[in-house]
């Protein structure tokens, strides 16, 4: 699976692309869906696996 699964706009995939993410992270894959359709979501996960960027994805598109 890849980021452009989640149907991002293409200025954020552009962003996504130049930062070189390429797979989503477990966290990022199980969060940023219903984040994206305006869900609440309490999560957690390591330090380092991309909790930020599956908080501000969303939001960014939204």
């Amino acid at each position: 699976m890849s980021f452009e699964t989640f149907n991002l706009h293409p200025s954020i995939m552009a962003g996504v692309r130049a930062l070189g993410y390429v797979t989503p992270t477990p966290i990022q894959l199980k969060s940023i869906p219903p984040i994206m359709q305006g869900r609440d979501l309490i999560g957690l996960a390591q330090t380092g696996t991309g909790k930020t960027a599956a908080f501000v994805l969303p939001i960014l598109q939204r």
